[in-house]
């Protein structure tokens, strides 16, 4: 599968207005080193956290690796890609 974001995308992230969805992909904190944002998509909520995956299960470090993220730590969701102009458009 083609991952929806590749390095040097520059999103819009929209603040959440309920909690997210499976599959949609969202900035979180993570929970090793909250300064740190990461961008995963949803893979599952239940109980005020969501499992967050990459889309290159391989080469991503995600909720495989430090555990479910509480609700709480989940800022937004990506919704547009602005920058490269070529690959413009809804996520």
């Amino acid at each position: 599968m083609e991952p929806a974001l590749r390095d040097g995308d520059w999103v819009i992230v929209a603040q959440l207005a309920r909690p997210p969805r499976v599959g949609e992909i969202v900035l979180a904190r993570d929970p090793r080193v909250p300064e740190r944002l990461v961008l995963k998509r949803v893979a599952g909520v239940k109980g005020g956290a969501c499992m967050l995956l990459g889309d290159r299960p391989d080469e991503s470090t995600d909720s495989r690796t430090f555990g479910p993220v509480a609700l709480s730590q989940v800022l937004g969701r990506a919704i547009f890609r602005y920058a490269p102009l070529l690959r413009a458009g809804l996520i």
